[in-house]
This record gives C-alpha cells, sequence and structure tokens, in this order.
C-alpha cells in the first residue's frame, strides 16, 4: 500500500510516518503543502492509495487541494485530518463526497494509531480502489417509447408505524425494464422525463399500476396507503388532480388510499396554479406528502403555504442520528414541528435497529428504509408481510 501524507506540521508529518510504520505500510510518502503534493504525484496520480490530507495549511489550503484531486481523478482512499471544529470537518467531508472522491473518514488531531488503524482496513482490502459504477443517462425520446411499450415496472417499499411495527403503507418506486440495459434505476431518467416533456406520460403509468395493484392487496385483505412521487412538473395541469380522481375510480381504489410524495427539484415560479391545483388534491382527500424535508428547495415556506398532510424527513438526517448530536437537534426540531401542525412524519433512510430505536424514541409515526425491507415487485408483498409479523412481534416486545 502506498500513502501520501499532506500536512505542514513537520511534527505531524514524522508522527503519521511513524504510526503507519509501525501499522505495516512501506510505502509512506511525506508533503509539507499541497502545492508539493500535486507536483509530487503529477502523472502518476493512480499509485497512491490513500491520502490523508490536512485541511488548514497555507497558501493551497485542503479544500482547494481536494478540488484538484477531483479534477485529477483521483480514485484511492482519503483521509481528513484537523483540528478544526467537528462541524467543519463534516462539511468537508460531504464535500469531498460530491465530489466522487471516497473518503475513509475524518480525524481530529492528535491522531490515535487505533482511529489510523480502522481507517485502513477498507483500504487494505481493495475497497478504496474500486471503479465508480459507469450510470448511462438517457434521452427523453428513448423514454417516452419505453413508457408507451408497456416497460416502466413499479417497485414498492413498506412503511411501518413505530407505535406497533404494523404495515400502514407503501410508496411506489418506478424500474424502467430496458430491453438492453436490464432494470434501469429513476435517478438515470427522471431528470430526462422532466425536461423532455415525458413526465406526464411517466406519471400516469406509473399511477394506473399503483392503484391496480392496489386494488389487488385490498381484496386480499390488505388495507394500505399507496405513496406515488410526483415532480412539480406535474403540478403545472390544472386538470392533475381530476385526472388523479378518476383513475382511482376507475380503479376502485377509495381516494383516501393515495397519497403523493412531492420533491421539489426545481423552483416554482406559478405558485398560483400550484396553490389551486394541491388544494383541490386536498379538498379531494389526496394525501400530500413533503418528500426530503430539509434538502434542495423544500423549506418552511412550503409548509406555511401548501396543504401537506406529510413530511418525510430525509435520509441523510436519519441515518446514524442516533450517535450524531447534530442530527438528533435536527430531527428533535422537525418531528416537534411536524406535531405542532398535525402532520405526520415519516422517515425514510432507516437502516440499522438504532436508527429505529432512535426514530421510535423521538416520536416519529412511520418507518420506512432497509432495515425494515428493500423495494419489491408488488407480488411479493403478501408473502414479505407474513415474514414481518415474526420481526414486528419481537421489535415491539422489545421495546
Amino acid at each position: 500500500m502506498r500513502v501520501l501524507i499532506v500536512d505542514d506540521d513537520r511534527f505531524t508529518l514524522r508522527l503519521l510516518t511513524r504510526q503507519l510504520t509501525q501499522l505495516g505500510v512501506d510505502g509512506v510518502l511525506a508533503c509539507e503543502s499541497a502545492s508539493a503534493a500535486l507536483t509530487l504525484i503529477d502523472g502518476q496520480i493512480d499509485s497512491v492509495d490513500v491520502l490523508f490530507c490536512d485541511l488548514n495549511m497555507p497558501g493551497m489550503d485542503g479544500v482547494e487541494f481536494l478540488r484538484h484531486l477531483s479534477r485529477h481523478g483521483y480514485r484511492g482512499g482519503l483521509v481528513l485530518i484537523s483540528g478544526e471544529d467537528v462541524r467543519v470537518l463534516d462539511s468537508v467531508r460531504r464535500l469531498a463526497s460530491a465530489r466522487q472522491l471516497q473518503v475513509l473518514g475524518t480525524l481530529r488531531k492528535p491522531v490515535a494509531l487505533e482511529s489510523i488503524r480502522a481507517l485502513l482496513q477498507p483500504a487494505a482490502a481493495g475497497a478504496a480502489r474500486a471503479e465508480p459504477e459507469f450510470r448511462k443517462r438517457y434521452e427523453a425520446a428513448e423514454l417516452r417509447q419505453g413508457v408507451r411499450q408497456g416497460q416502466l415496472v413499479n417497485h414498492y417499499q413498506p412503511k411501518v408505524a413505530f407505535s406497533d411495527a404494523r404495515v400502514v403503507g407503501v410508496e411506489t418506486l418506478v424500474r424502467w425494464a430496458h430491453a438492453q440495459d436490464g432494470l434501469v434505476f429513476p435517478d438515470q431518467f427522471i431528470a430526462a422525463a422532466e425536461s423532455g416533456g415525458v413526465i406526464e406520460e411517466l406519471t400516469d403509468a406509473v399511477l394506473h399500476v399503483a392503484l391496480r395493484d392496489t386494488r389487488s392487496w385490498n381484496e386480499s385483505g390488505l388495507d394500505l396507503r399507496c405513496a406515488i412521487n410526483v415532480s412539480m412538473d406535474n403540478l403545472v395541469a390544472l386538470d392533475f388532480p381530476d385526472r388523479v380522481a378518476g383513475a382511482a375510480a376507475r380503479a376502485g381504489v377509495p381516494i383516501a388510499q393515495l397519497v403523493l410524495e412531492v420533491t421539489e427539484s426545481q423552483l416554482m415560479h406559478d405558485t398560483l396554479s400550484l396553490l389551486d391545483i394541491v388544494s383541490r388534491l386536498r379538498l379531494k382527500r389526496i394525501g400530500l406528502s413533503i418528500d426530503d424535508f430539509g434538502t434542495g428547495f423544500s423549506s418552511l415556506a412550503q409548509l406555511r403555504d401548501i396543504p401537506f398532510d406529510e413530511l418525510k424527513l430525509d435520509r441523510s438526517f436519519v441515518r446514524g442520528a442516533g450517535e450524531n448530536a447534530e442530527l438528533l437537534a435536527i430531527l428533535r426540531a422537525n418531528l416537534g414541528m411536524a406535531r405542532q401542525l398535525g402532520l405526520r412524519s415519516v422517515a425514510e433512510g432507516v437502516e440499522t435497529a438504532g436508527d429505529w430505536a432512535c426514530l421510535r424514541d423521538l416520536g416519529c409515526d412511520v418507518a420506512q428504509g432497509y432495515f425494515i425491507a428493500r423495494p419489491m415487485p408488488a407480488d411479493r408483498l403478501p408473502e414479505w408481510m407474513a415474514e414481518w409479523e415474526a420481526r414486528r412481534t419481537h421489535l415491539v416486545n422489545r421495546s
């Protein structure tokens, strides 16, 4: 393993070099500045497996250095070191991850030997050298053809109540069964649907299948609220509430079982039309959820102006909140606000027993995430619910 340390403090350089040698690393390079490090690795950036980088350096600081690493296509592991406040470290970690840099972790000075050992284990196993997965993007014309040929497939992720762990609903997650590329996920085609004018056809297709599946579950005795993601682009057509209500009536599904989850991925300029449409949706007793709350353009202004009846906490605030005082404070504040406004609260991204216990103790209403189940085809849901019943009993008894 080849490790590069970048730090303007000579004592820290010597200490880290000695610690890495103790851990069996025999290829340690050290630079006292970011510019010197860039010169050293110019043309051979792929030869560095792990890079330890101080943030607060004179001249080129660590943040600027990370920008250059990203532009050079660095694919090794990255360890951020600083004596700065933990919030600064966390902010830079998020920035590095957004720049497609593989952050192994953050360390505060003085650095402990065992902390270094724990961070180097994934790199030693080769995880830090993994190539990023290629994500193909699709054009609107190809997507439109796929929609019209019936290639969209709905999967459903269960939602359960924290109070008794009973299944109370599902979120509809669309997939594209592409003829050549297999199952394609929405992050690869939703942007094309919105920009290319396909989103209305796509939403209608997803809604049609979701209502058909909901009716099937109703007939088998499963009473579940079915949530469907809609774009802000859907909420510009004044006939949208009538189209949704008409589709539910034709499917024989009670309108109150429908929830529309809205993620504001772009600013909405025609606020009068938006208020017209969402108010009519709520008058028809269609649920309205503000998705990914706290990210993008979602804000307190939306809660003030739009008659949502559900607030979904974004996964970035949920995962690991029990061990993070700042996330815990954000969740506590948002859940308190939801209760005061009479909104149902849903936590997405519940991935561990710790996440479950944390959100349950904070008084969240509904959980969704891999701790409960991954998205699944409609015909798999009844079988999964039978399996969940055993886990449900255990969770309730343990709490």
